[in-house]
């Protein structure tokens, strides 16, 4: 169900399901570009999730409840419109699977290493959100059979371009940074460069397929999407 929720002194969180769903990302997409239109003047920034949709706004131009009511007839039009779902753009992004956690996922999940890799790329995954990280996008829907919790120590350091798994979800880590998901492989194209626009090649809503390289192709396949 549709809420408000005030997110601290200066943010509101917009949720608008309880679960969710493959169209549902693109269309925060949508209504996120229509919000930055029309109150562009009083927010500093906007971030989707999975089902909602984070405004952080300006204290001295406006507050939780007059923002909220400034937001009702705009969702009202948002949730009331038919929604053609767009196929969103395709990345193929080539992966070696040689993860440090690799092997224990497989054990884990009752599996060899050449299943987990077949059932990780037989998959075409929807970025769902990008947060966490500048660039650390949220792929969904992982096989159940690779599902696992998060890790129960996370690292303090994972490698940038890190390809993992937790729960439903795969991501590839743009940066080094702390990290409790599981490690099965790498990427070796950069996925966030500040020299570039838009810094990020994924936005929500596109498409991602994963492509199994061999070690000795891995440094000869850098680039950009």
């Amino acid at each position: 169900m549709m809420r408000f929720e005030p997110a601290g002194a200066e943010a509101l969180l917009l949720v608008l399901a309880d679960q969710p769903d493959a169209q549902l990302p693109p269309r925060i997409a949508l209504l996120a570009e229509r919000i930055r239109t029309e109150l562009g003047e009083v927010l500093t920034d906007l971030v989707p999730g999975w089902t909602s949709l984070l405004l952080h706004y300006d204290l001295m131009r406006t507050d939780h409840l007059q923002l909220a009511e400034r937001l009702k007839p705009m969702l009202e039009r948002w949730l009331a419109e038919p929604y053609v779902a767009e196929a969103g753009r395709l990345h193929e992004l080539p992966i070696w699977y040689g993860g440090e956690d690799l092997g224990e996922v497989a054990r884990l999940c009752q599996l060899s290493i050449a299943q987990v890799i077949e059932l990780h790329t037989a998959v075409e995954y929807r970025v769902g959100a990008i947060g966490f990280a500048p660039g650390f996008a949220y792929l969904a829907e992982l096989d159940a059979r690779l599902a696992l919790p998060r890790r129960a120590t996370p690292r303090t350091a994972v490698p940038a371009g890190s390809l993992a798994i937790a729960e439903r979800q795969t991501a590839i880590y743009p940066q080094s940074s702390p990290g409790g998901w599981h490690l099965i492989g790498s990427c070796p194209w950069p996925l966030f460069d500040v020299t570039q626009t838009p810094p990020c090649p994924l936005a929500l809503g596109d498409r991602v397929r994963f492509r199994s390289i061999a070690e000795r192709d891995f440094v000869g396949e850098g680039g950009r999407l």
